[in-house]
């Protein structure tokens, strides 16, 4: 059997039917869109996983008999109050240690050099004066390329605040109406695909709740753990705690890669303000607790329906979609992987659903 043959009967095969097409059609139509239009619907990208993650809050209160339009307001009103303390108490705090971080790392690079000085006189076997000379120069590049790093984002950063003011009027605007008229909106989607849609409704039901459940279930997660994060950080006395804890928290996103990233600069902080001492050993306990607790507790109850992936997927999914989008890729990483696996059985048993019920029409037929 040659390639050829192989390939005209799988077309033949998952192909050749029009619901098949139409999928085909939907999910290159939509990667496409996202691959060399995201950078310019970015905005509506952001409000759509934005208003995603309030449908929930909407519909919870309407099952409570509040009207429509008074439950978007409420929700809508509290998004709007959570941005602007976000803004304007959180974002302020979060800049400001950032800047005193920056301004004491030569002082923690000098206690590094110092700390490495003292290692090798310890145990000069271990550690030989090139060795040590070698990690010197490589810390040094590393810490004038952060510094360069961090002039080149401010002056872009100024070059874009326009579209930061763009995000900040837009987006909760875009949000606002995506709750008020998501009937209409999806109706007029709807109206737009083929009547004969049964394959792409077994897919999106299968998909709908595991997105939902997944993009609410990571942001509580993210809440949770930077909270708990900020808390302990605050009890033991470690600098920079707001902008350690919101490292720890954005780290969830990226799962078991993001843990150990986010241990690096919670142990340099900890390590430069209490020195390889009983304090810093009880800050790296409290933080392995966290990530245990968030692992092994939190993730299985708040995505116990959502994500039912082998580890090995996950981390495939991260690197592949991170590559290809960037940040967005990352937090849908896993919800692709979702789609993709529920394409591969959804679609197989849409087809030999639809086969049963040629078969039965053909049998039922008078002869």
């Amino acid at each position: 059997m040659t390639m050829r043959t192989i390939l005209k009967g799988w077309v033949e095969r998952y192909l050749s039917d029009e619901e098949a097409l139409t999928l085909l059609l939907v999910l290159v139509a939509g990667f496409a869109a996202i691959i060399w239009l995201g950078r310019m619907l970015a905005p509506f990208l952001t409000a759509l996983v934005i208003a995603f993650l309030l449908q929930g809050a909407v519909s919870a209160l309407t099952r409570r008999h509040v009207p429509q339009l008074m439950a978007v307001i409420i929700v809508f009103m509290a998004f709007i109050s959570v941005l602007l303390t976000m803004a304007f108490i959180l974002m302020p705090l979060i800049w400001n240690q950032m800047v005193s971080l920056v301004q004491e790392t030569p002082r923690m690079f000098a206690s590094g050099q110092s700390w490495l000085d003292e290692l090798q006189a310890r145990y000069p076997n271990l550690i030989t004066p090139d060795q040590m000379q070698s990690w010197i120069g490589v810390a040094s590049r590393e810490i004038s390329q952060l510094g360069q790093r961090a002039i080149t984002l401010s002056l872009a950063s100024l070059g874009n605040i326009m579209a930061l003011i763009i995000y900040l009027v837009l987006v909760p605007i875009l949000v606002f109406f995506m709750l008020k008229d998501r009937e209409v909106l999806v109706g007029f989607t709807l109206s737009l695909l083929p009547q004969k849609r049964k394959l792409l409704t077994r897919i999106w039901e299968e998909m709908d709740a595991q997105i939902a459940n997944y993009i609410r279930g990571k942001f509580i997660e993210i809440i949770i753990v930077g909270s708990v994060a900020f808390f302990t950080f605050a009890f033991f006395g470690l600098p920079y705690s707001a902008l350690l804890a919101v490292l720890v928290g954005f780290s969830v996103l990226v799962p078991y890669i993001g843990a150990a990233v986010a241990t690096l600069p919670v142990a340099a902080v900890a390590g430069f303000h209490f020195g390889i001492s009983d304090q810093f050993a009880y800050v790296l306990v409290a933080y392995g607790i966290i990530q245990a607790l968030d692992g092994n507790v939190l993730v299985p109850v708040l995505f116990s329906e959502a994500v039912n992936l082998h580890p090995v997927s996950i981390i495939v999914a991260v690197l592949f979609f991170g590559g290809i989008w960037g940040f967005w890729g990352i937090f849908f990483a896993i919800p692709l992987a979702t789609l993709l696996k529920a394409l591969v059985f959804a679609w197989p048993r849409g087809l030999q659903e639809r086969d049963a019920e040629r078969a039965a029409v053909t049998d039922s037929a008078p002869v």
